[in-house]
């Protein structure tokens, strides 16, 4: 099975943290919408022999796009690809692109539209319930809309995720499980939740170089990261990759077939693909990426990964999530050489309570889980080749 991903490049506004690619001007929307449809026809042949599985339209802000335009992006798919029946379509969507349409549009009602169309999951960027916090990050909602648009939505639709964001300035463990008992209220069957990051070249590093907003606290977010853990597994959820929580049969199809290391293309600037042997990318351009889809060309690099990259993508991507890495696939796709590498290196993370081994697959421990990252790099090699 495989996936597709359609990266949708523009956004009402800068968030202070966001450094996805996206542009906040809409002018070429229709131009880009006409040559993302291109794209995904131009790469059917990829996928000659497997069915899609999920569609994930991210960004960037997807839910900016008209009803009219997704449903051309999908049955695009359905022209071009084998699809499995019933795949995970996933909209991602801000609640201020939602709640305004039921509130000042009579009686359209756009989670039916989204439904007629085939989308059957969404992912509604929240980040927080707290109105000083989405003016800190520069969200282009308030508190207000996100609570309304939760409402409405579980009315409509089953399967929902929302982001949450931990680690924030000045926010202290009261505020934090109030956050989270918030997004519990409304049942949501799933729950991705980040630490606040200081990425290179946003409004936020800035801001934090000038002393505007106070420097981030790394044991702040671990304490959140713990404290979002042992509520959510309490109420249910199951903890199956470092930042995304799922009740049974909701996590992600879309996001659980990267880290299993399925096959997927990535349509629209910016967007990576994977085909088990080799990474590719899309130019990060809107301006070029529309010029190459009009020329029959597609804006694509691509890399061959070498076994030693495999062999680096799966320990980071096991550590992460409950599968962990298999020592049996270790030796038998790597060979002896990774594997003895590979103990040797988790040794010490194993006394240190950080690793387990249990029917030969590293895991994590619960105080090892927000360290994981960290503990994958060490467990990395440069080349064995």
């Amino acid at each position: 099975m495989s996936g597709i991903y359609i990266h949708i490049p523009f956004c009402k506004q800068a968030c202070h943290y966001c450094d996805f690619h996206f542009s906040t001007s809409i002018k070429k929307k229709d131009e880009m919408v006409l040559a993302l449809a291109k794209e995904i026809a131009m790469r059917k042949s990829e996928f000659q022999d497997d069915a899609v599985e999920t569609i994930y339209f991210g960004g960037g802000t997807p839910s900016i796009l008209q009803i009219a335009d997704i449903r051309l992006l999908i049955d695009e798919v359905y022209r071009n690809y084998k699809v499995v029946d019933n795949p995970e379509i996933t909209l991602e969507a801000n609640p201020d692109d939602l709640t305004p349409i039921l509130s000042f549009r009579g009686t359209r009602n756009l989670f039916k539209e989204f439904k007629a169309i085939g989308v059957n999951r969404l992912s509604i960027g929240i980040q927080s319930f707290f109105e000083d916090d989405l003016k800190l990050m520069n969200r282009a909602h308030n508190s207000e809309e996100a609570k309304s648009c939760l409402e409405i939505a579980t009315q409509y639709f089953d399967n929902i995720s929302i982001d949450l964001i931990y680690g924030m300035p000045n926010m202290s463990n009261e505020k934090w499980l109030q956050n989270i008992e918030t997004a519990l209220s409304y049942n949501i069957p799933h729950i991705s939740s980040y630490a606040l990051t200081v990425e290179p070249k946003t409004a936020l590093h800035t801001f934090i170089q000038k002393g505007i907003i106070p420097q981030l606290d790394d044991e702040v977010a671990q304490e959140h990261f713990h404290l979002l853990v042992d509520k959510l597994e309490e109420n249910g959820f199951i903890h199956y990759e470092l930042s995304n929580f799922g009740k049974e049969n909701y996590f992600s199809k879309n996001n659980s077939s990267y880290w299993l290391g399925k096959k997927y293309i990535g349509i629209g600037p910016s967007a990576h693909s994977y085909d088990g042997e080799k990474r590719g990318w899309n130019v990060s351009n809107n301006a070029l990426y529309l010029k190459s889809i009009q020329e029959n060309k597609l804006p694509l690099e691509t890399e061959t990964l070498t076994k030693t990259d495999r062999y680096n993508e799966y320990v980071m991507t096991g550590l992460r999530t409950i599968w962990g890495i298999s020592l049996d696939r270790i030796e038998t796709e790597f060979g002896k050489t990774y594997l003895d590498y590979l103990s040797q290196q988790a040794a010490k993370y194993i006394e240190d309570h950080l690793l387990f081994i249990d029917d030969n697959i590293l895991r994590t421990t619960k105080s090892g889980k927000f360290l994981s990252d960290g503990i994958a790099s060490d467990l990395f090699l440069l080349n064995l080749e």
